[in-house]
């Protein structure tokens, strides 16, 4: 097999690792946390093909509900994103592509079976494949999941309805008898806030899961037209998840079901203001009712009680080490899903880590504005890395470090230093545009009084020492602390 013939990665160390170790496991742990396998009789699926770190977790729950099925072959429909003027589907005319697990082989019979049933929309195509990374980041999961199946690569070169469903028929006609999947690589929302990604994209996935291109592209149309801050595209493969469609209806699907949702904004690098938006949904030929869908909903508002039982805390710290960990060992990070509604309100939160008893990184959030489980994970990530008080956490540390965690209670200000109580409360002083904060157990832990924790809160706050006597402003809060050797 000559290296021409073989497409060699373009986004590898970019939107997955180059470390074929670290993508083995990352894979392979957004496996095994994927939700339960739900859907019977998969036709094709629809999977998002953003940077792992964002969309792996999403990509894992569409190819876990198949995972117990047999392919020898898995088509790839692609977005796509580098050649607008190409208005075909791009077959890639080589042996095989390649990623850092090895290189999977591409199946000339049904790449000839396309061309030779429709030449005129079909085109062996080398160029739309050199950088587009819609259909490589498909690869390694197949890989992993199906290491004996071969692909078929292929670009949906633009969403026009008739090419995408002539294409879809002609696809569906070369693989009926075979053991074969289709999977469309498309995200959803392009930018909008958290908020507006969650209602955008709720109302997509469900024009999806009724298997019907007129329905979807109306569904398309109505957002466009709604001037929401800030959404550049609902869809970007449309082109492949209309051509999926008519290939999945012709080959016996009668519905679509949606199993898992996130945006970037959920993970715990996101930013919620600006987010993108992901879901995998799978094409079935089972009775409509008996899948069962997965609920794309927002964060709960803050109504459930704040008490933290023993299991909630265990929860956290298991999933501020595991987002640690994972981050070191895959470049990827976990999915705040699955805790109990008491932690997916919004909570301020401190994470701290310890090595050997020493502070080794401390950083949290006062403001609640997040859900409690999801900002664990990212003051997690910002304490074991952006504490510039101290180096980067390493592999080899870990093991040596403790995590603690204060859940805050929010914050309230006082008239005078006078009513604040050591040990109890937290305290955050600003004066002449300066602050600083402690949380409730520093104090307890340096042996400081009242006046002494006030002075050092002083000097981290850049002021001099005694100026909390005048012209100070006070707040506190109190603290729920808890660490790991308390569940040893």
């Amino acid at each position: 097999m000559s290296n021409a013939d073989i497409r060699e990665p373009a986004v590898a160390g970019k939107f997955y690792p180059d470390s074929a170790t670290k993508l083995k496991s990352a894979v392979e742990h957004f496996l095994k946390d994927a939700l339960p396998v739900k859907v019977k009789k998969p036709v094709a699926l629809i999977v998002p093909h953003a940077a792992y770190i964002f969309s792996g977790q999403i990509s894992a729950v569409g190819f876990k509900q198949v995972s117990h099925e047999k392919y020898d072959v898995i088509v790839i429909l692609g977005t796509n994103h580098t050649n607008s003027s190409f208005q075909k589907i791009s077959l890639y005319p080589g042996r095989g592509f390649r990623t850092p697990l090895g290189t999977a082989l591409i199946d000339k019979s049904v790449v000839s079976a396309l061309i030779k049933e429709d030449p005129e929309v079909c085109a062996l195509d080398k160029s739309l494949h050199e950088s587009e990374h819609s259909v490589e980041v498909m690869v390694p999961f197949i890989q992993v999941v199906f290491p004996e199946a071969k692909i078929v690569p292929a670009v949906v070169g633009s969403p026009d309805m008739q090419m995408c469903t002539r294409f879809g028929r002609a696809l569906a006609k070369v693989l009926k008898n075979r053991r074969a999947l289709i999977v469309a690589s498309s995200d959803l929302s392009h930018y909008p806030s958290a908020e507006n990604a969650d209602f955008v994209d709720r109302e997509t996935l469900a024009a999806v899961a009724k298997l019907d291109p007129v329905i979807l592209q109306a569904t398309l149309k109505s957002q466009a037209g709604r001037s929401i801050p800030n959404l550049h595209t609902s869809v970007c493969g449309e082109a492949p998840i209309l051509a999926t469609m008519a290939a999945a209806g012709a080959l016996g699907a009668t519905h679509g079901v949606v199993v898992s949702y996130a945006n970037s904004g959920d993970m715990s690098v996101g930013d919620r203001s600006r987010v993108v938006g992901y879901g995998a949904v799978v094409f079935s030929a089972e009775d409509k009712d008996q899948g069962k869908p997965f609920v794309v909903s927002s964060h709960p508002a803050a109504t459930v009680s704040a008490e933290l039982t023993p299991s909630d805390k265990k929860a956290l710290l298991t999933f501020a080490r595991k987002t640690i960990s994972r981050i070191l060992t895959t470049d990827t990070v976990p999915l705040a899903r699955g805790f109990d509604e008491r932690l997916q309100q919004p909570r301020g939160v401190f994470v701290t880590l310890r090595k050997k008893g020493d502070l080794r990184g401390c950083i949290g959030r006062m403001i609640a504005d997040e859900p409690l489980a999801k900002l664990v994970g990212v003051m997690s990530l910002q304490a074991a890395f952006n504490d510039k008080r101290f180096t980067q956490l390493t592999a080899d540390e870990l093991k040596d470090i403790e995590i603690e965690i204060s859940v805050l209670t929010p914050m309230k200000q006082v008239a005078g230093a006078d009513d604040i109580v050591v040990g109890r409360d937290g305290v955050l002083l600003s004066k002449d545009g300066y602050s600083a904060v402690f949380l409730p157990q520093v104090a307890a832990e340096q042996g400081w009084n009242r006046e002494q924790m006030l002075d050092h809160l002083c000097l981290k706050a850049g002021l001099t020492a005694g100026s909390w006597k005048k012209g100070a402003k006070f707040s506190t809060f109190q603290a729920i602390v808890f660490s790991e050797s308390q569940f040893k």
